[in-house]
């Protein structure tokens, strides 16, 4: 059997604790306490891994205000166990209270006992999700974190140590990857831990631009250079001299310009547009391409010799898909950015949308990435990021059924698994398994036909996302009250 999830019932009618339990099942390990004071509870962390918390009329007298502001109390505390709130049936202004303060999930009463083991189990792993997600952003203040690169897997420690070593080395480097992947935050970072960090880096991206522009602004102009030529104009390379130069998406620098970046690279000097006059430059350079320079060396698109100077060290970025654990810690990551940002209130993401977003391909990479999880926390209005707001793409990414399923169709395989495997253990007789399960054999009858259950069918071997027990009375001595 696997770990019993911890529930901590909040409650003033203890009466109505003992019942609840025995029906919960064995994979539950309950106890009940009255005590509302926060400040008397304790470690919440250690007692336990969802709190049940009662919000039911008849369950207390007076204002229920109070119980309300207990939500508020206990969500303040770091690594908080997920509330589920239970109320009475159509109460809509204390289910959007207590989802508002915090709650995790409500379910009404009476309580459906299929529907609130899954609740309770979906709270749970979102939690265990969530105190994942605080290890690796811990882990991302050393190791995981080169200046504002982060990640923890294997393919970017890699990346990060290299980046420390030859970061000191006065040496030409060339960055490879897909666009998106953080090209320049690398370069950024290398000049950060560089001996020419005293300085600021000069950028420049040779992308989609014309020959002219784009040498104008590498080499600058003399003053009546050519029309329009009105002062005398410093170029990027020149600006950046005792300092780094990065130029993005060199791949798309023209086969004209090729030779004068050499020059540079070869001898530090060069002539301003319209001058015969040399300038001499300190400078390292550090390029980026998302292009095979490779191949366009053998298509003659690219100088071999300029490739072979500005490849003295090849660092690649992995795509994210390549790195998919690293997703939790990067959308956690943006969206705190996000939420203090826009002043939001968002914290954390749902489980089913974290799902989405570890499942989705992204093409664009972290970009995209860091752009959804803007997008989801301004459309955010709770503490938590659902999957209704994050992009459409990334929504149908995880709408198949063998990646997540509707709330409905999770709950009927719930119900499915828990009816089969107590028919199985109790020999396939009806009578008592209408007893394990405490419902009526009528009930039972109609459950198996409308669920498709075969007589001595075996439990399906498909994965649910939340692990299924039957749910047999726990004999009154296994509840415990606080």
């Amino acid at each position: 059997m696997s770990e019993q999830i911890r529930v901590l019932f909040l409650t003033q009618d203890l009466g109505f604790a003992d019942p609840l339990f025995r029906a919960l099942g064995p994979e539950f390990s309950p106890q009940a306490s009255k005590e509302l004071q926060i400040n008397r509870l304790g470690d919440l962390g250690e007692c336990c891994d969802v709190i049940l918390l009662d919000l039911r009329f008849g369950s207390t007298q007076g204002d229920l205000e109070p119980r309300l502001h207990l939500i508020e109390e206990i969500t303040k505390r770091p690594s908080y166990p997920p509330i589920v709130a239970l109320c009475d049936e159509g109460d809509r202004q204390i289910v959007l209270g207590a989802v508002e303060r915090g709650a995790y999930d409500t379910i009404t009463n009476p309580p459906n006992m299929v529907e609130l083991r899954l609740v309770l189990s979906r709270a749970h792993r979102a939690h265990v999700m969530e105190r994942e997600v605080e290890r690796l952003k811990a882990s991302s203040r050393g190791s995981g974190r080169l200046h504002e690169l982060l990640g923890t897997s294997p393919a970017m420690q890699e990346l990060f140590a290299l980046a420390q070593k030859i970061a000191p080395c006065d040496v030409n480097v060339l960055i490879t990857g897909e666009t998106g992947t953080g090209k320049e935050l690398l370069a950024r970072a290398i000049h950060q831990m560089s001996g020419r960090s005293t300085r600021p880096l000069v950028a420049f991206s040779c992308a989609n631009l014309p020959e002219t522009l784009v040498e104008d602004e590498l080499f600058g102009h003399e003053k009546g250079a050519f029309t329009g030529a009105l002062t005398l104009r410093r170029g990027r390379i020149e600006a950046a001299d005792q300092s780094t130069l990065f130029l993005d998406e060199i791949g798309d620098l023209s086969l004209g310009l090729q030779p004068k970046l050499l020059r540079v690279l070869q001898e530090r000097s060069f002539e301003r547009l319209g001058s015969n006059s040399t300038v001499n430059v300190n400078i390292r350079v550090i390029c980026a391409t998302n292009r095979n320079l490779d191949e366009m060396v053998q298509q003659g698109k690219f100088r071999e010799d300029l490739y072979y100077r500005l490849n003295v060290v090849q660092m690649h970025l992995p795509a994210l898909r390549e790195r998919r654990d690293d997703v939790p810690l990067l959308a956690q990551h943006f969206l705190e950015i996000a939420a203090d940002q826009f002043r939001k209130k968002a914290r954390r993401f749902s489980q089913s949308a974290l799902h989405a977003l570890e499942e989705y391909a992204w093409p664009g990479n972290v970009r995209e990435l860091q752009n959804a999880v803007q997008r989801a926390v301004v459309l955010s209005e709770g503490p938590a990021i659902e999957t209704w707001q994050l992009p459409a793409a990334i929504r149908s990414g995880c709408e198949t059924p063998q990646v997540a399923r509707s709330y409905e169709e999770e709950v009927r395989e719930f119900k499915r698994r828990l009816v089969l495997r107590t028919l199985r253990e109790c020999g396939w007789r009806k009578a008592e398994s209408a007893r394990v399960l405490g419902v009526a054999r009528g009930y039972l009858h109609r459950l198996i036909n409308q669920l498709g259950i075969q007589e001595q069918e075996s439990e399906p071997e498909v994965a649910m996302a939340m692990s299924s027990a039957p749910a047999s009375p726990l004999p009154p001595s296994s509840t415990r009250i606080m």
